[in-house]
């Protein structure tokens, strides 16, 4: 073959192989440059009045760059907290109204008892009543509160981590009824008029006890694909929490296939201690994939800030929080 037609022939199959491969993907690995501007961040630092004080204080910590998320739950142990009870939502929609730019993020357990540890038989029945719609009625009611409050644009991160056992909205134990009965929130929370909520998708990393693609309802019940992705399991690098099944790439893909934007509403340290290049790693991959936002979770084990635990990684997230501000 003459030199310049094998130069040619090499040259289309590597870009073939780029185009085509894993590689779609870039890893972002820890000695990469990221592109400069953050997304919108912040962190959970708790649910209640206070946190929205310590929100202001971590803005003064960071520097220059300002934190713009909020993040809440609601308690899943019965359905009165699920339907955001009188007074529980009012001081973070009082701060979400404070800023224009600002993002409410709202994490709604799908069924009462929801940390109870109860059996897969007893969430197979749950699943199928609310899939037949008997609990439309508080999902009603917590729509109509958010519109009232002044936070019709929140985002609802419904059913999170449905892919592990932690929950007792988890989708294991019946797949299909999980996704008719997300369906069916969906359904009836945009019903309410005035709404504007976008409702996000988000398992844990990983496989878990079910490949989280088995309970993904579908892109017309679903606005953003989220993912909690915390430090474990104990010794594996960031880079294998990249490349590993239903992992950070293969999220990154699956929400590019269906067009939709990322998230991410928990990650932090965890079963690697104070490992500061799981902080770098993850917030050069924020810089490079866009997520819609991401909160760390401020907490011990997993924090930087309000925990004392983990000095260098605190170092590293504060230097590189504020780094396209500098």
């Amino acid at each position: 073959m003459p030199q310049p037609l094998r130069v040619l022939v090499v040259a289309l199959v590597t870009l073939a192989a780029l185009l085509t491969g894993p590689a779609c993907v870039p890893l972002g690995g820890n000695g990469e440059t990221p592109p400069a501007g953050p997304p919108a961040f912040g962190a959970y630092v708790g649910y209640d009045s206070t946190a929205v004080r310590r929100i202001s204080e971590l803005d003064g910590w960071v520097g220059k760059a300002t934190p713009r998320v909020g993040r809440a739950f609601l308690p899943g142990d019965r359905w009165s907290r699920i339907e955001g009870e009188p007074g529980h939502l009012d001081h973070w929609a009082q701060w979400r109204k404070g800023r224009k730019d600002r993002m409410l993020v709202l994490n709604v357990p799908m069924l009462a008892r929801n940390e109870a540890h109860l059996s897969d038989a007893y969430v197979r029945r749950q699943l199928a009543r609310g899939a037949r719609g008997e609990y439309d009625e508080h999902f009603q009611v917590l729509a109509r509160r958010l519109v009232a409050l002044g936070v019709p644009d929140t985002v609802l991160v419904l059913g999170w981590e449905m892919n592990g056992i932690t929950y007792t909205h988890r989708c294991g134990p019946d797949p299909a009824a999980w996704k008719r009965y997300w369906t069916r929130i969906v359904q009836t929370m945009r019903a309410v008029k005035g709404q504007r909520f976008r409702f996000e998708f988000t398992p844990n990393r990983g496989r878990d006890a079910i490949p989280w693609t088995y309970c993904y309802p579908g892109d017309a019940y679903v606005d953003v694909i989220g993912m909690d992705a915390y430090d474990q399991p104990e010794g594996m690098p960031f880079e294998e929490q990249v490349r590993e099944p239903y992992g950070l790439a293969a999220h990154v893909r699956f929400a590019k296939k269906h067009g939709k934007p990322i998230a991410y509403p928990e990650w932090g340290l965890f079963r690697n201690g104070d490992n500061p290049e799981y902080v770098r790693g993850m917030l050069n991959w924020f810089a490079r994939h866009r997520p819609l936002y991401q909160t760390i979770s401020d907490y011990c084990p997993h924090g930087v800030w309000q925990c004392r635990d983990n000095p260098r990684s605190s170092a590293v997230y504060r230097s590189l929080t504020a780094r396209p501000f500098g």
